[in-house]
């Protein structure tokens, strides 16, 4: 499978960022891309009073980003932010495409480093996978990288890859933990895992420098079911069409069967 990985950091407008959605969605077709993989908080970054522009899964970000799966005949996922019930919003995956369309509501939500989520964001309850072109994939985002139960959960599904959009927020040691989640996740699970971050919050921000609201610190990944990096970007603006091998997975499990082998 051919994934686009379409590192970027979202501005406060909403139509801004559906057009950079779109622009990527066709370069990565192009390249042959069967599933293009945005980050979290795409429609809109975090930093703004969310529940002003919160849309709903059939408004006019989500049919934005539809409109180009159609146009290409690729599978987008890509976050943005929904109504909840409580008056709060969702973190929203939505994913779609020629025999897709699914979403997925953040679980765990990022009450961590001095920032609460949880303030303004409802959490979600269930566990999604989807089949892309005959494979099944999992959706996870950002914080949901620290829990790996999580990822098993997809594997136990059928799962043989799983995505996870992220703006993993910047500070001491953060990119760090990134590159080490990533990987950790991926083996845990026996899973390739698509993990595509926000970029910074400008040019030459610091990874290291605490940011008011997550935008990302880029160096996004793809990791092999054996935990090992096959491709990764830097810290800036980038798209990157991957191959993944899926029948590894099938291959690595035979080889490590650390499902097989739970016993809790």
């Amino acid at each position: 499978m051919r994934i686009g990985l379409c590192q970027l950091t979202a501005t406060t407008d909403p139509e801004e960022n559906l057009a950079a959605v779109q622009d990527h969605v066709r370069r990565a077709a192009r390249d042959g891309a069967r599933l293009v993989v945005f980050p979290e908080a795409s429609m809109v970054r975090f930093g703004v009073p969310l529940g002003q522009v919160a849309q709903p899964l059939d408004g006019p970000w989500a049919e934005g980003v539809r409109a180009v799966a159609r146009e290409t005949g690729v599978t987008v996922v890509a976050g943005m932010f929904t109504p909840a019930s409580d008056g709060r919003v969702a973190n929203t995956l939505l994913a779609t495409g020629p025999t897709v369309e699914e979403s997925y509501d953040k679980i765990h939500l990022y009450d961590a480093f001095g920032f609460k989520e949880s303030d303004t964001v409802a959490a979600g309850s269930r566990v999604v996978t989807l089949d892309v072109d005959g494979v099944r994939v999992g959706l996870a985002t950002c914080y949901d990288l620290r829990f790996p139960e999580l990822f098993r959960a997809h594997a136990d599904a059928g799962a043989a890859l799983s995505v996870l959009p992220a703006a993993w927020a910047a500070g001491p040691g953060k990119q760090a933990q990134w590159d080490l989640l990533v990987r950790a996740r991926a083996l845990d699970a026996t899973v390739w895992l698509v993990a595509v971050d926000q970029c910074g919050s400008g040019p030459g921000a610091d990874p290291e420098e605490p940011t008011a609201a997550p935008t990302g610190v880029g160096h996004s990944t793809l990791v092999g079911p054996d935990g090992t990096v096959r491709a990764q970007l830097g810290d800036g603006p980038e798209l990157l069409v991957a191959e993944a091998d899926i029948e590894e997975t099938a291959r690595v499990r035979r080889a490590v069967a650390v499902l097989d082998n739970r016993r809790l």
